[in-house]
C-alpha cells in the first residue's frame, strides 16, 4: 500500500496522538510489511507496544487488519481482471490454493464466485480504497479548469457571504432563523447566518487535519463575521493548496486513514472532496436566503453568473434564470 518511511517515538500511551495513531496504521497497511516486527519497526516502535496501541485504538489487531485489507484488495483486483494466482501473490499468498481457502473462509465464496462487494466487515472503518496511496506535496501544481473553478467559486461566494453578513447589524442579522436546516445529525444546529457560515470553514479545517494526520481542531465560536472572514481566508488559503495538488498528481482515488474518527476510519480523496464542496453549496444556499431578507441576491450564488463577472463579461444570464 503506502510506501512510507516513518520516523517518530512511541512512548508509553494509551491514547496516540491522531498523526502518530496514523503513522501506526500505515506501517501496518505498507504493503512492504508482512510481519509483525517490520510494522513496528517502521513504525520505531516495540513489538508490544504496537501490537497493543494499534489493537486498543483501531479495534483490530494489526495482523488482522492487514490480512483483511489485502483480501479487499484481492477481491477488486479479480473484479477487475487480474488471475487468482496473481491477486493471491499480490496479498502475499505463496499459492492459488492457500489464497483461495483464505478467500473463501472471508467472503464465503471462492475467487471465482466473487460477486459486486469487495469490503469485509470490520470494527472500524479502515478498508482498501484503489489505488491505496497517499501522497502530499506542498509543490506548485496546476489543476484541472474544472476543479479550479468548483474550488473558486465555492471560496469566493463563502467569502462573499460573510463579508455581505460582516457589514449588517449583528442583532438583526442573528434574529433571523430557519428551523431544520442541519445537513447532518452530528452537527451542532445551524439555525442561523452565523451558525452555517461558522459550519463551512470549520468543515474545511476538519477535513484538512484528518488528511494531514493532525489533531482535531478546536470549535472557534466567533463573535462576529469580521472575525469569521479572517478565518476562512486563512483556511481556504490551505485548503485550496491541498485539493489543487491531489488533482495535479491524479489522486483523486488515493486513500487516507482518518485518526481523528473514532474507531479511526479509511475514505477516498475524491469522496471527502466532494463531501465537501456539497454541503457548502447547500449551506451556502441556507445563508443566503437567511441574509436575501437584508437585500442579497438570491441569485449571486449561481456559477455561471460568477463566471462572467469574473471575467468582467456582462451576463444576460440571469434573464434565463
Amino acid at each position: 500500500m503506502r510506501d512510507a518511511r516513518l520516523a517518530g517515538r512511541l512512548g508509553a500511551m494509551t491514547e496516540p496522538a491522531p498523526d502518530r495513531l496514523r503513522q501506526l496504521l500505515d506501517a501496518v497497511l505498507d504493503e512492504e510489511h508482512r510481519t509483525l516486527d517490520e510494522m513496528a519497526g517502521a513504525a520505531h516502535s516495540s513489538r508490544f507496544h504496537f501490537a497493543r496501541t494499534v489493537s486498543e485504538q483501531a479495534g483490530e489487531a494489526p495482523a488482522a487488519m492487514r490480512r483483511r485489507v489485502m483480501l479487499e484488495r484481492a477481491a477488486w483486483r479479480l473484479r477487475n481482471g487480474a488471475g487468482v494466482l496473481e491477486a493471491g501473490l499480490e496479498a502475499g499468498y505463496e499459492s492459488a490454493e492457500g489464497f483461495s481457502r483464505a478467500f473463501a473462509r472471508a467472503y464465503g465464496v471462492p475467487p471465482s464466485e466473487l460477486g459486486e462487494a469487495h469490503w469485509l466487515p470490520s470494527t472500524n472503518g479502515i478498508h482498501f480504497h484503489p489505488p491505496s496511496a497517499l501522497w502530499v506535496t506542498d509543490q506548485p501544481v496546476r489543476v484541472n479548469p474544472m476543479v479550479e473553478q468548483m474550488l473558486l467559486h465555492d471560496v469566493a461566494d463563502t467569502s462573499a457571504l460573510i463579508r455581505f453578513a460582516a457589514s449588517l447589524p449583528a442583532d438583526e442579522v442573528e434574529r433571523v432563523i430557519v428551523p431544520n436546516t442541519d445537513p447532518h445529525e452530528w452537527s451542532p444546529p445551524e439555525a442561523s447566518a452565523m451558525t452555517t457560515l461558522v459550519q463551512i470553514v470549520r468543515a474545511k479545517r476538519v477535513w484538512l487535519a484528518a488528511i494531514e494526520g493532525d489533531v482535531t481542531p478546536e470549535p472557534f465560536p466567533f463573535g462576529s463575521f469580521a472575525e469569521l472572514a479572517r478565518e476562512h481566508d486563512a483556511v481556504a488559503e490551505r485548503w485550496l493548496s491541498r485539493v489543487r495538488a491531489i488533482d495535479a498528481r491524479g489522486g483523486w482515488d488515493d486513500r487516507f486513514i482518518d485518526a481523528l474518527c473514532e474507531p479511526p476510519e479509511s475514505f477516498q480523496l475524491s469522496s471527502v472532496v466532494a463531501h465537501v464542496l456539497h454541503y457548502s453549496a447547500y449551506r451556502r444556499e441556507v445563508a443566503r436566503s437567511l441574509l436575501s431578507e437584508f437585500g442579497l441576491s438570491r441569485a449571486g450564488g449561481d456559477p455561471i453568473l460568477w463566471v462572467r463577472e469574473r471575467r468582467g463579461e456582462r451576463s444576460a444570464a440571469s434573464e434565463h434564470l
